[in-house]
């Protein structure tokens, strides 16, 4: 990311449109001008009862959801491989969050939704709210239809993170989360399309939603949100209109021929996410992703066991060309070892206080080996992936101190 990989042509000359609330040019917050009817468009190509722009990324669409279910009073219950920005807004909101654990798949960054479980705990706390990510840091998509089918049943609401699904909705067959039954769903429209850093939108199929979620953004946001960012987010709707859906077409065409010519193994998950699954394949993913930059790939994300290229309708035929030659390049150069299943669990830490009584108490950084029975204070995990190993307010064990050290995190924040 971002989706536009440096191609979008309208995005070029754009500092005579960085302006602030002048006559003409519309108040995000207070729209009911330009930004209004850009807005509606968005709206209308995603069918949704409600669209609205963010210049503060998703992030800010996730302050908002959450404050959305606070102000109803609602109990969260959240499929745990959420990115840090759930457990900031957590702390902003005083929450408590009822975790759902995966059942993992792809390590920390991916696993299975179990149904039976989550329906017992929309049974046991009913008119609540299920927080989920789809896809996930791996591109695997949960089934959202379904989960939006039980959250009904119990009066309860299912808020997605679909931070790396803009394009969903412009598959062949939609798979995006409004379309398939959720109730809130936020896009980081930078991630997958043509859109400047930090451009998100947070939709709704709900009236009653998306009459008061533009008040919760205004609660978080900047005062002087990016026209820029804005704009952006209007020459999306231009290309969404005319081009997406012929560049996905031709995309899914150069993916599935890139993924045909490889013997190795990839992840299952919406097309665009590329997860090679290079412990599977017999080699080490950190070492695959450091000769692939050496040969002038970027690749998204990398850890031992998986390798994550990340496109976007945007990317063209020499693009596909340029990562095969390099992977080729790559899995030649790279050692060969014994092929891994990886196998990997992990626990629900004990609970020693609120996410935001371990936010906001002193606190002091310290190696991982020192930390074992300390409370994890501020979350410190990179982003990418941004996924945590252990909330706020949890006591760090053995079990997450080998997990830390498997992703390569030395350092934790901890309760002084």
């Amino acid at each position: 990311m971002p989706g536009h990989k440096g191609k979008f042509q309208d995005l070029k000359n754009i500092c005579n449109i960085d302006i602030t609330e002048i006559k003409g040019a519309d108040s995000l917050f207070e729209a009911d001008g330009i930004i209004l009817q850009s807005e509606k468009n968005m709206s209308g190509l995603y069918n949704t009862a409600g669209s609205f722009y963010s210049a503060g990324g998703s992030t800010l669409c996730i302050q908002a959801m959450l404050a959305a279910m606070k102000f109803e009073n609602r109990k969260i219950i959240a499929v745990r491989n959420v990115h840090r920005a759930f457990l900031n807004a957590v702390a902003l909101l005083n929450l408590d969050v009822i975790w759902l654990m995966p059942e993992y798949k792809c390590g920390l960054l991916s696993g299975e939704i179990n149904i039976d479980e989550t329906e017992n705990l929309l049974k046991k706390y009913p008119s609540s709210c299920l927080y989920v990510t789809s896809p996930d840091y791996t591109g695997k998509t949960a089934d959202i239809k379904l989960l939006s089918e039980i959250c009904h049943k119990y009066d309860s609401v299912l808020i997605v993170d679909n931070a790396h699904g803009a394009h969903l909705h412009f598959l062949p067959e939609s798979i995006h989360p409004i379309y398939l039954g959720a109730d809130i769903c936020c896009d980081s429209a930078h991630k997958m399309l043509p859109a400047l850093t930090g451009a998100a939108v947070l939709h709704t199929s709900s009236e009653k939603y998306a009459k008061v979620l533009k008040q919760y953004m205004s609660i978080f946001a900047s005062t002087s949100p990016s026209y820029l960012i804005m704009a952006s987010l209007d020459l999306c709707n231009k290309y969404i209109s005319e081009n997406i859906r012929e560049d996905i077409k031709n995309n899914l065409t150069f993916i599935k021929d890139f993924k045909n010519k490889r013997n190795v193994k990839f992840a299952d998950g919406e097309p665009f996410h590329i997860t090679l699954k290079a412990s599977e394949s017999g080699y080490n993913g950190n070492q695959i992703a450091e000769y692939m930059r050496i040969n002038g790939v970027e690749c998204e994300y990398s850890d031992n066991d998986i390798v994550i290229f990340l496109m976007s309708p945007l990317n063209e035929i020499e693009d596909y060309k340029k990562l095969s030659e390099c992977l080729n390049k790559s899995l030649t150069s790279a050692e060969k070892h014994e092929i891994i299943s990886p196998e990997f669990s992990m626990h629900l830490p004990k609970k020693a206080l609120s996410v935001r009584k371990a936010v906001f108490s002193e606190s002091e950084e310290i190696p991982v080996e020192n930390s074992l029975g300390r409370i994890c204070a501020s979350v410190k995990v990179p982003c990418p992936p941004a996924v945590p190993i252990v909330a706020s307010g949890e006591i760090i064990d053995e079990s997450c101190i080998n997990i830390f050290k498997k992703y390569g995190i030395s350092s934790v924040i901890v309760v002084k």
